[in-house]
């Protein structure tokens, strides 16, 4: 009879730390981003346009920056820094 009090007593206190569990899941769901999300999210996609309009303004100099090495490599870079910024965007409150 002792063990099945010990059993009922481990499993009331499961059961208290998968509530537990739930509620703290559900609070981090509804709680708000933090400060520096919003920025970042803007950074990036701020950062992939002036990275393209850099490269297009310098593509016909002997050195085309942001990085010469990549050539029209640079294109890609910048739609993926904008692409990291909008796919953050889901997740802005």
């Amino acid at each position: 009879m002792a063990a099945a009090g010990k059993d009922v007593s481990k499993q009331s206190a499961k059961n208290i730390d998968r509530l537990s569990k739930a509620e703290a899941a559900e609070l981090r769901r509804e709680a708000p981003n933090p400060v520096w999300f919003k920025p970042l999210m803007f950074g990036f996609m701020l950062l992939g346009l002036i990275w393209i309009i850099v490269y297009y303004i310098t593509s016909a100099t002997p050195l085309p920056l942001p990085i010469p090495a990549l050539g029209q490599g640079n294109i890609f870079v910048g739609f993926g820094l904008v692409l990291i910024g909008f796919m953050m965007t889901p997740w802005w409150k």
